[in-house]
């Protein structure tokens, strides 16, 4: 967004008065009403010499609304410190909880001491909107796979990306899209850390490190619940991630999400950690990756200079102009660019075994016929859904995209 978009919005904040002893609770209810309305994913509240600095993340990236003073006879952080329950007078350390009474938005609140005081995020999830596969844009033939794999009565199905690529929120769509297909006839179990939605038909678990209920112990004390399909929320560490596979390898679907930057990076990060060769080759049904892109306003404007694809190898593009429906920022919602990644074929599955880097398994994988997330994005590019300054702000200018 440009600056000015946020004019109207920061007037509406700046109408309150900072001596008024509700300021701070009016200030909050203003704010989380605004935050729904615009569809923000966080809330950045930071302390600054001036005041405090309001930005919100809209499709993925962070757009700064001003900076508001923090209030006279109660301060905003502390008034979003009593809706999550956290503890008022600590303001030396840390602290996380949840607004529970918010309408539909599941939201989480986390505090962080700063130099000029606590700063505050809050975290608002994405509730009804995302419930299933179908919901969440999907390629038609890579939906149709994955509905096949979630059928599978063992291995392991893995949801990777970067923070922010709503890995939580395809996970959380398989889960519902399990208990719908099978009407409640399998043990369906998740363990995460926390739980962000509730999804009926999953008996939900959170870890609690404090109590020595990690995510392997949890694991491990859930394989005698008599489970068919696990969820574990994220794999972390190696521990965590050989009993998950010990599972898929012993009669469980598993689902998880991990951190990686490709579908393929996954599988030599999960080798890095120490993670055994056959068990990756026997273990993985797929691993989908995914990055959220900003979608392009129907504003948008053809590119006329060769210099603005960015070194994308794209027929054509469009740029972002920007005007009143999408508040000058010329994107409107988000749209996922996804490859999935099986160790179908023995030149792939000898490439696992032999420990091949991520280049060489993407090379094969797209051999066999893996779309790769370069050819997806620049399909989107040609066809107008994005624009090559997106793509690359999402994917990056690693040098992969030559070699696929």
């Amino acid at each position: 967004m440009h600056q000015t978009a946020h004019a109207p919005l920061a007037d509406k904040f700046r109408q309150l008065d900072p001596a008024d002893g509700q300021y701070a609770t009016r200030f909050v209810e203003l704010l989380l009403e605004t935050a729904q309305t615009l569809g923000a994913s966080d809330i950045h509240l930071q302390p600054t010499p001036e005041g405090l600095e309001l930005r919100l993340r809209l499709d993925g990236v962070l757009q700064p609304v001003g900076v508001f003073p923090a209030g006279v006879a109660a301060n905003i952080v502390a008034r979003l410190k009593v809706l999550a329950d956290l503890l008022t007078y600590r303001t030396d350390v840390p602290q996380e909880g949840r607004i529970r009474a918010a309408g539909a938005v599941e939201m989480r609140v986390s505090s962080f001491p700063t130099l000029y005081g606590e700063k505050a995020v809050v975290r608002l999830f994405a509730g009804g909107r995302f419930l299933a596969l179908d919901d969440l844009g999907l390629p038609v033939e890579l939906a149709a796979r994955l509905r096949q794999l979630l059928a599978e009565t063992s291995g392991a199905i893995l949801i990777t990306g970067p923070a922010g690529s709503g890995k939580t929120t395809t996970a959380y769509a398989c889960l519902r899209e399990l208990v719908a297909a099978s009407g409640g006839g399998r043990s369906i179990a998740s363990l995460e850390d926390p739980i962000e939605t509730a999804v009926p038909g999953v008996a939900q678990s959170q870890v609690n490190t404090a109590a020595g209920f990690d995510l392997a112990t949890g694991l491990r004390s859930l394989m005698r619940q008599d489970p068919e399909v696990i969820m574990v929320g994220e794999i972390r560490d190696r521990v965590t991630a050989e009993v998950a596979f010990q599972a898929a390898l012993t009669g469980q679907l598993v689902l998880s999400t991990f951190h990686a930057t490709s579908a393929a990076g996954a599988v030599s990060r999960l080798s890095d950690m120490g993670i055994e060769p056959y068990l990756l080759r026997s273990g993985v049904l797929a691993i989908v990756s995914q990055r959220l892109v900003r979608r392009l306003c129907d504003c948008r404007a053809p590119i006329q200079v060769e210099a603005a694809m960015l070194g994308l190898p794209a027929a054509r593009g469009w740029s972002a102009v920007g005007c009143d429906e999408c508040g000058g920022s010329g994107y409107r919602g988000r749209t996922l660019i996804v490859e999935m990644f099986t160790a179908d074929g023995s030149d792939l599955g000898r490439a696992i075994l032999s420990k091949s880097d991520a280049t060489a398994l993407e090379r094969l994988a797209a051999a066999g016929g893996m779309v790769t997330r370069w050819q997806r994005a620049i399909a989107a590019i040609e066809v107008g859904t994005t624009s090559p300054a997106e793509v690359r702000r999402a994917l990056g200018f690693g040098s992969d995209i030559q070699e696929t």
